[in-house]
């Protein structure tokens, strides 16, 4: 699905996002799951997971999610087996919850009716009256946190920041996210920068991938800020070393195995006693965090609430900052609008379709 517009953060420039929606049923009853990939994913959804899926008792995930692990084995556990994984765990959750009358957050065993968000975006592609236009909006919608990307420009980083500050005022948590673009010193020198701004959140400072660096940084940085990772794991074996390095712990559901593989981080969280949140995809991330333990907020991301309000009728909206699962609407609460085809890139892993993203393309170079 094509961007309003072009969009960037520290490492990565992007046009459109991509979701792989995955539906299945259970006599009448359906379920829908999604998880945000390329369309590889699809691929492997349907020539692998589906032969498992099918004929499988729709009560019993966990016993579905170990053989959908066990058959990736040689295709890699992460990456896109894990994002295909994900989407037909989320989608059995749904069709579980639904078949047993309920919400998908009251099937978990809801601990919370709401769970708090903070307003995600501020792409270093935007700077002044846009950067303030969008994370001001949040603000006023009743939010109490938001989120911008850093790291691209370092040197235009200090004037973003205070672009961002006065547009939220002095009472509002401002929360950044580097997506690994530094190396150790720099992400150092970048967080006294940040403290000066009250930025009292630093997310992926350096690569996930440098746990010693993400440790040593979470030890060197003013005191009120927190370092936060944990988008890019794909499992509980990853998540439990990551959380002796950090002070806060993402989970994504879409990425780590779903809904299944979610619950088993929020494990991990709980053994440690520290905090949980999660990262993007919040009409999933909404029923999950209301039934874990150590959840304390989600990410309520720019370019995935866009996504998921054009595709899907039911989306939850928020009400001063946070999301609030129906109660009376069962699973997730979601189905596909009407008129989600004409998104489609490929229906059945047919013959793809030409896309809105083409389309719209095409009307641009006058075809």
């Amino acid at each position: 699905m094509p961007a309003e517009k072009p969009e960037s953060d520290g490492t990565l420039e992007w046009e459109a996002t991509t979701i792989v929606v995955v539906k299945l049923a259970a006599n009448d009853v359906r379920g829908l799951g999604y998880t945000y990939c390329d369309a590889a994913a699809a691929r492997v959804v349907d020539s692998v997971l589906a032969p498992l899926v099918e004929g499988s008792d729709p009560l019993a995930p966990a016993a579905t999610w170990e053989r959908m692990r066990r058959a990736v084995r040689n295709l890699g556990g992460q990456g896109i087996a894990a994002m295909a994984i994900a989407a037909v765990d989320i989608a059995i959750w749904d069709l579980r919850a639904k078949l047993l009358g309920c919400s998908l957050a009251d099937s978990l065993g809801r601990r919370r009716d709401a769970i708090d968000a903070y307003g995600s975006g501020g792409f270093t592609s935007l700077a002044g009256d846009e950067l303030a236009a969008q994370l001001g909006g949040w603000v006023e919608e009743g939010f109490r946190g938001v989120k911008m990307k850093v790291g691209r420009d370092p040197a235009r980083d200090r004037e973003r920041l205070a672009t961002a500050r006065e547009a939220i005022g002095p009472l509002t948590r401002l929360m950044v996210d580097a997506n690994g673009a530094f190396a150790r010193r720099e992400a150092l020198r970048q967080a006294e920068l940040y403290a000066a701004f009250d930025v009292s959140w630093l997310e992926e400072p350096v690569s996930s991938e440098d746990l010693d660096g993400l440790a040593w940084l979470r030890d060197q940085v003013p005191a009120v800020i927190e370092i936060a990772a944990g988008e890019y794991l794909w499992d509980a074996a990853e998540a439990a070393r990551m959380a002796a390095c950090v002070d806060v712990l993402q989970v994504d559901p879409t990425r780590c195995l779903g809904i299944t593989g979610a619950r088993l981080l929020d494990g991990v969280c709980a053994a440690r006693g520290m905090p949980l949140s999660a990262h993007c995809a919040p009409q999933v991330s909404a029923h999950l965090l209301c039934a874990l333990d150590r959840a304390v907020h989600l990410e309520y991301f720019h370019d995935h609430v866009r996504v998921e309000r054009l595709l899907f009728d039911g989306a939850i909206e928020p009400i001063d900052g946070r999301l609030r699962p129906d109660r009376n609407r069962l699973g997730l609460g979601l189905s596909l609008r009407e008129d989600a085809g004409r998104w489609c890139v490929a229906a059945n892993l047919g013959t793809p379709a030409r896309t809105e993203l083409e389309r719209s393309g095409d009307e641009r170079k006058g075809r």
